[in-house]
């Protein structure tokens, strides 16, 4: 039954795809004139990818602290990393930002597509070319007023366990001298586990927004002192929200 479910749900992801890339297709081209930044877009994409999760009663999400997302801000978001569940239940954020994600994923049809239209931040990792190019592209996303969101523990953690954090999204916020968002998730392993496509039943799902770290509290630390305290600081939160749901 398990296997059956997700069969049924990666049908779904396919046929509504293709009609969700045609309109993200035509509002690409019609607002890509006057919204340079591609706010509308995103946007709708938002809504494409957090569908899935609002089409499964076994997966109740619920998102906290939105509103600590200032309107018009710019921000580097890291967010731990459980599932590529994650991805879509963080578009529930429905803020402005761009991905860094995966180069490979930008060549699945339809939804790597939209990717592409949407300007999102390709890496391939352990690839010091790709890098470079990932933090130029960073960059220049938030020099434009685009925020970035960056899973800094580099992959999913196997058993929801914060892991080491790359430095990367730290060198960003240092450079630019933006706030740095954190955001902790926490449900996402159990709903679909790394490694694993099946659907594994009910799981409640929750995503905490904390309190943005402004840029003068790091502006005097190394970037592995600032990515420490985030470190730190998520795991404490992550750590608590564990207990919450799970006590």
């Amino acid at each position: 039954m398990d296997r059956a479910i997700s069969i049924l749900i990666f049908i779904n992801i396919i046929v509504t795809s293709l009609f969700y890339f045609v309109v993200a297709l035509l509002i690409w081209a019609f607002t890509r004139p006057f919204d340079r930044r591609l706010r509308l877009l995103h946007l709708y994409t938002c809504y494409w990818g957090a569908f899935y999760t609002y089409i499964m009663p076994a997966w109740p999400a619920k998102i906290e602290g939105r509103s600590k997302i200032r309107r018009g801000a710019t921000y580097v978001l890291v967010s731990n990393h459980q599932s590529q569940l994650d991805i879509l239940v963080l578009f529930r954020l429905y803020k402005h930002f761009k991905w860094v994600s995966k180069a490979e994923i930008f060549r699945f049809p339809l939804i790597g597509w939209n990717m592409v239209l949407n300007n999102y931040i390709k890496l391939r990792r352990g690839d010091r070319e790709s890098i470079a190019q990932m933090m130029a592209d960073s960059e220049r996303q938030l020099a434009q007023g685009s925020s970035v969101f960056i899973f800094p523990e580099g992959s999913r953690s196997p058993d929801g366990h914060l892991k080491q954090f790359k430095m990367g999204a730290f060198i960003l916020a240092k450079k630019m001298q933006v706030p740095i968002m954190p955001v902790v998730v926490e449900g996402t392993r159990f709903a679909l586990p790394k490694y694993s496509v099946n659907f594994h039943g009910k799981h409640p799902i929750k995503v905490r927004v904390l309190d943005e770290i402004p840029y003068e509290k790091f502006a005097g630390k190394t970037v592995e002192e600032t990515a420490a305290l985030v470190w730190d600081y998520m795991n404490a939160e992550l750590l608590r929200l564990q207990k919450e749901m799970h006590a």
